[in-house]
């Protein structure tokens, strides 16, 4: 299976749009790291595992999901986080 890579716009500070991400990720149990440049996050929806990386570019977040479910399409992954990140 590929990944899915996808990059979702921003407005805003980064600080602002990290924080909502952690949130978002930590409010279903998973971990979110953060490094200078990106990052990396894991968490478990309904017993399957999503894990995924970051990498920041101005108002850009490249997001690269490097595992998850086969029957959850990348599509509905980017949906999801461009709701929690707007």
């Amino acid at each position: 299976m590929s990944d899915c890579n996808f990059k979702i716009p921003f407005t805003g500070s980064i600080e602002d749009t990290l924080n909502k991400a952690k949130s978002a990720v930590e409010s279903q149990g998973g971990n979110f790291t953060r490094t200078e440049t990106g990052g990396a996050f894991d968490v478990n929806i309904l017993g399957n595992a999503i894990a995924g990386s970051y990498i920041l570019h101005e108002q850009m977040l490249e997001m690269t999901i490097l595992s998850k479910p086969f029957f959850i399409p990348c599509s509905t992954i980017e949906s999801f986080l461009i709701k929690q990140l707007g």
